[in-house]
């Protein structure tokens, strides 16, 4: 089936014909026709398999269709909640896209900025919002914004939500619904320990899981190293030279090491930039445009930023640490091999985190191939680095551990 054989406006269809979009994805091709009879969803689906489109093409449908009527009530009509500012800013430029010409207008609303041009857009008026929890309850509280009259509620990475304690949150904009609403549930991961919080966000749902039972997609190549803690940035190095060309995104587990990272890249000369909590939004913006453009070729992440990151043409994913969270790995490396690319990633897992590896393969019921680094090639990856700093550190300690050597067998 075509998406020129839905029962949905020309101009979406001309949009998403302009879009590259022929056939919908499964996730679409199962959620489309339930949302369109308005009924509630309940949708998991691996990372980058289309979940977006899947509730952004029936929500534009139906509001441009209510608009040409002349049905659209006053103040906002649909709300997209998000755990993150880049996924508010993505999922805004999906429905600025696919809905151009249909005249529904669409509001990114998030905090780290300044709320007054939030607030005038909010004034003239907007059919869609797309928000982080936090800037939304400030302006409802500071009544510039009013969600009564909302019909559609999606929470998209829901369980990452739920994980970062938005629960009540979730609740709160509940309250302030129409008790005849239609919620939307996407993400791409749902375990036991959520699955119940989840079906007391909606009723009756349609129950739809477009996940086989390897939770990574099968066009995306990952893989174990076994590395050092302490050897990791020579590993990293070398994959960056090794690829220059190729868009890589790096995950660490911390604000803190991020930076560390960057400027272990940069002593050896290799251009890296951050992204996490610290940063202010202009330097966030700036930095995802460079790497979406390609004038950025290495971005270093945190885990919060997993679930914002969504750039169809990274090549390489590294997991400098392995994420402490399983489901967060199948977040991470899903960030490569978008749609029906061929992504590759792969993870430093020292001794330490083989306890954690483990947590990972149970949850995807997977064994992931490890590269075999024999000891010759592990010592000159170390030996080759350019981080002279490493380098004159480690001939350090290799004449100590020669000089108290000598000591030893004089004393015999």
């Amino acid at each position: 089936m075509k998406f020129e054989d839905y029962q949905i406006s020309e101009r979406i269809k001309l949009n998403l014909e302009m879009a590259g979009f022929k056939r919908p994805t499964d996730i679409q091709f199962k959620a489309i026709p339930s949302i369109m009879k308005g009924e509630d969803v309940l949708a998991v689906a691996q990372t980058g398999t289309g979940k977006t489109a899947a509730f952004a093409i029936p929500i534009l449908n139906k509001l441009s269709a209510d608009i040409r009527a002349g049905k659209v009530k006053e103040g906002v009509c649909c709300i997209v909640m998000v755990p993150t500012r880049e996924l508010a800013m993505q999922i805004t430029a999906v429905f600025n896209a696919l809905g151009k010409g249909t005249g529904v207008k669409t509001l990114c609303l998030y905090g780290g900025v300044e709320q007054d041009r939030q607030i005038e857009r909010l004034i003239q008026g907007v059919e869609v919002l797309i928000a982080t929890p936090g800037r939304m309850f400030d302006l409802i509280y500071q009544k510039h914004l009013k969600i009564t009259q909302v019909e559609i509620l999606v929470l998209d990475e829901a369980d990452r939500m739920l994980d970062l304690g938005f629960y009540k949150d979730i609740l709160d904009v509940k309250k302030f619904l129409p008790s005849r609403h239609q919620t939307l549930f996407f993400s791409a991961t749902i375990d036991e320990k959520i699955k119940d919080v989840a079906y007391s966000l909606v009723k009756n749902p349609i129950r739809i899981q477009v996940s086989p039972k390897d939770p990574v997609a099968k066009n995306i190549v990952h893989s174990i190293a076994f590395v050092e803690m302490d050897d990791k940035r020579f590993f990293l190095e070398r994959i960056i030279n090794s690829h220059l060309q190729s868009k890589m995104l790096v995950f660490v587990r911390t604000k803190v090491r991020a930076e560390r990272v960057r400027l272990a890249m940069e002593r050896v000369g290799i251009v890296a930039q951050t992204i996490h909590g610290d940063k202010e939004q202009t330097q966030r913006t700036e930095v995802m445009a460079d790497f979406r453009a390609g004038t950025l070729k290495v971005l270093i992440a945190t885990d919060v930023s997993a679930r914002g990151i969504d750039i169809s043409d990274v090549e390489y994913v590294v997991n400098y640490d392995m994420p402490d969270v399983p489901e967060n790995y199948v977040h991470r490396v899903g960030r490569t091999g978008r749609g029906t690319k061929k992504g590759f990633a792969v993870s430093f897992c020292s001794a330490e985190e083989i306890p954690l590896l483990e947590a990972i393969e149970k949850y995807t019921g997977t064994r992931i191939s490890i590269l075999d680094i024999g000891a010759k090639d592990y010592r000159q990856t170390v030996d080759f680095s350019l981080d002279t700093t490493a380098s004159d550190l480690r001939r350090l300690m290799e004449e100590v551990e020669a000089f108290e050597s000598r000591k030893k067998k004089k004393k015999k």
